[in-house]
């Protein structure tokens, strides 16, 4: 059930839902809403802090909804989201919740508000796997805690997998245990996430 409070809600169907959020609002609510096709970047987090410190009277709430909100555009957002100006509250709206931070995670409620689309939105096409698009991968979620690093190694696993384009053989997948449980022992998500893509770019089937 939707609500007018802080939070996440996870969904690829950001101008719809976005109405049903203002059908819920009261004649002395503003909205502030910026919406964005791909990457939400940082001069949007800048105009939505903008925005959010404009004096009024009225509640306002400010929806941001976007594919991808990059570490730092989250970082960015955070302080805000933390302490917020008087009777203001954030939205975000996004495909999936991998790539939220936990300081974000732990600040502000999810909701899942559309069935599968965790499953819809991949954090990494392995059909598709180089060098380029894995330095971009690691760079955007080296700051991950290990919970989410296993759950994203688990998904990145069963993409190349589904595939085809990878030769799995015993090292391989002695390798992918092993990285869970270098997970569980503390290791930096981004140093195992690394080495799994590198193995599996090694193993990868050439056209």
């Amino acid at each position: 059930m939707l609500r007018l409070h802080s939070q996440v809600i996870i969904t690829s169907r950001f101008d719809e839902v976005t109405q049903q959020l203002r059908d819920l609002a009261e004649e002395n609510e503003r909205f502030v809403t910026i919406i964005r096709e791909g990457n939400f970047v940082v001069e949007d987090a800048e105009r939505a802090i903008e925005k959010a410190y404009l004096a009024s009277y009225e509640r306002t709430i400010i929806i941001l909804a976007a594919e991808t909100f990059s570490p730092v555009v989250q970082n960015k957002l955070l302080k805000i989201i933390e302490e917020p100006p008087p009777k203001t509250d954030f939205i975000l709206m996004l495909p999936t919740k991998a790539t939220l931070l936990p300081t974000i995670r732990s600040r502000l409620p999810i909701v899942v508000l559309d069935e599968g689309s965790e499953e819809a939105a991949a954090p990494l096409d392995m059909a598709r796997l180089d060098l380029g698009s894995m330095y971009a991968f690691i760079q955007e979620h080296k700051r991950i805690d290990g919970a989410e690093a296993k759950r994203m190694l688990e998904r990145l696993t069963t993409d190349a997998i589904r595939s085809g384009r990878y030769r799995l053989d015993a090292s391989t997948l002695d390798l992918l245990r092993d990285s869970r449980l270098a997970l569980d022992k503390g290791s930096p998500a981004s140093f195992v996430l690394t080495g799994v893509l590198l193995k599996l770019l090694a193993r990868k089937i050439r056209k």
